[in-house]
């Protein structure tokens, strides 16, 4: 049981930082971003890897309420306006739904119990800007249940589920997010959250960089204020990295994507089971013979390629990097360039985290019907706005599913496009993104309670003693007991009984 706020504290060491370049942001921040069509197909087509994975117009289906939800007003039970969702009457069913998340999520459920009485948050004021899902929902309510005062928006366009965000908003919560939001509306959601006269955010959890970014460019001011960031993504890992490089992050982050406990559970078994979710749901295609070609063997690449591997796919793996090529060979996939296998492939994923993987010379020279899709962050990966020509046409053919026609006939299959597949189409497995979200609640916890001092203007990995309580928060779940060192072989290993078990260096 913990006793105190002290118990919540872990040393952590700082993390090193990754020497990656990116283009200069050509985003303008201090100015309200030209409006688009709400259903129109249009695309701003942005600069840079730092700009450009949120942008797009919005699309809803047709059975859907055509009226925006900015020109809507919507007040809860209680009275309140602040927020913004589809439609505040759909609360009831996302209360059920959040409901359902919480038997899933353990870890989050016990944080609640064992701090009821500590409110280790309280006082903690923190924006944020996630996925909207049942999950988040349960991090959100598990937050203000330690103490925080929250307001949230959607860092995905198409990952919001509007049922979820009315409860949240029925509950107090002031959300400002819809799925199907055009790229107008995303900055104006994140805005709404942040420029609030009276309330001074002290925290941010972001995934993706984008409320990170937006605070440090349009409220300078405000950022220098902040106590701590909280980022799960590698897209917004790498922005931390190269702001901290260039001496301009004035406050400490913790860089949660490279934990233990996201890499190995959420990038790996989350991805190896919701990329199959995903494509069938979309196309409703057999795996079994199909050819596929997965650009990346990172965690997010092992497990596309294992649960492929398993339905039947003959798969291919592109890789920069040496060792996860050697990973993926001794796996038994065949490395290869992508122009190699190009023509000859039916399914196209990219899970790099880079941008312009997949290019309009691959998009061109790519077979009649070919699925391409990405699980990776951002929506950079796949060169979409090169798309967006005269000589092409566009096809809705459902929802995130987009024919593509050459003058020719040819046509590709574009999901999402090319946004993330799994969030944006399918679900992904609650039990997994606990894991995720009780890493991002201690993480917020101790950067908030961490004496001054303890963590200076930089980008921190998380400590491993806490990887190892997430892990251990989870295990009754499986009625999983651990064996317990002897003080012997406690000292012959060099170990504390009580962990870390493993160094910082280690690699699992």
């Amino acid at each position: 049981m913990l006793s105190s706020k002290k118990k919540y504290i872990v040393n952590g060491n700082s993390g090193i930082k990754a020497q990656i370049q990116f283009a200069d942001q050509k985003q303008e921040f201090n100015k309200r971003p030209t409006k688009l069509g709400r259903r129109s197909l249009s695309r701003s087509i942005s600069q840079s890897s730092t700009d450009s994975y949120s942008s797009a117009a919005s699309y809803t289906d047709s059975s859907d309420d055509e009226t925006s939800p900015r020109d809507k007003q919507q007040k809860n039970s209680k009275g309140s306006s602040d927020f913004c969702v589809k439609n505040i009457k759909q609360a009831e069913f996302g209360r059920r739904e959040i409901e359902i998340a919480e038997q899933e999520m353990p870890a989050l459920m016990a944080l609640r119990k064992r701090a009821q009485g500590e409110k280790p948050l309280a006082g903690a004021k923190i924006v944020g800007c996630t996925h909207i899902t049942a999950q988040t929902a349960v991090l959100m309510e598990t937050l203000g249940a330690l103490g925080a005062q929250c307001r949230w928006a959607a860092c995905n366009i198409y990952s919001t589920l509007n049922e979820v965000a009315a409860a949240l908003a029925e509950s107090g919560f002031p959300v400002f997010a819809w799925k199907g939001e055009s790229e107008d509306d995303f900055w104006w959601c994140i805005d709404r959250c942040v420029n609030v006269e009276g309330w001074q955010p002290n925290m941010i959890l972001d995934d993706g960089g984008d409320l990170t970014h937006w605070i440090y460019k349009k409220y300078p001011n405000m950022f220098k204020k902040i106590k701590g960031i909280v980022e799960e993504s590698v897209t917004g890992v790498h922005r931390l990295y190269q702001l901290s490089k260039a001496g301009k992050l004035c406050v400490p982050a913790m860089n949660v994507n490279d934990s233990v406990t996201k890499q190995k559970f959420d990038n790996l078994y989350c991805c190896r089971e919701s990329i199959l979710d995903g494509l069938k749901r979309t196309t409703d295609m057999m795996f079994g013979g199909k050819q596929v070609v997965v650009c990346g063997y990172g965690e997010v690449g092992k497990g596309c390629c294992a649960a492929l591997k398993a339905m039947g796919s003959i798969v291919y793996v592109t890789e920069i990097d040496p060792i996860c090529a050697l990973q993926a060979c001794m796996d038994g996939f065949r490395l290869v360039k992508l122009n190699e296998v190009i023509r000859q492939v039916d399914i196209v994923i990219t899970c790099t985290g880079n941008k312009n993987v997949v290019t309009r010379e691959h998009l061109d020279r790519m077979k009649n019907s070919c699925i391409v899709c990405n699980m990776g962050h951002s929506n950079t990966e796949i060169d979409v706005a090169s798309l967006r020509t005269p000589e092409l046409t566009w096809e809705r053919v459902r929802s995130q599913v987009d024919h593509v026609i050459w003058p020719d006939g040819k046509r590709i299959v574009l999901l999402a496009e090319g946004r993330l597949l799994n969030l944006s189409c399918s679900t992904v497995p609650t039990f997994v993104l606990s894991i995720t979200a009780t890493t991002q609640a201690l993480a917020l916890i101790e950067l908030y309670n961490a004496p001054e001092g303890r963590y200076k203007q930089d980008v921190y990995l998380l400590p491993k003693k806490m990887d190892e309580y997430v892990a251990s928060l989870h295990l009754p779940t499986f009625d999983a007991h651990l064996t317990e060192l002897t003080d012997e072989q406690a000292k012959y290993l060099g170990l504390n009984k009580n962990g870390p078990f493993k160094p910082n260096y280690y690699r699992y």
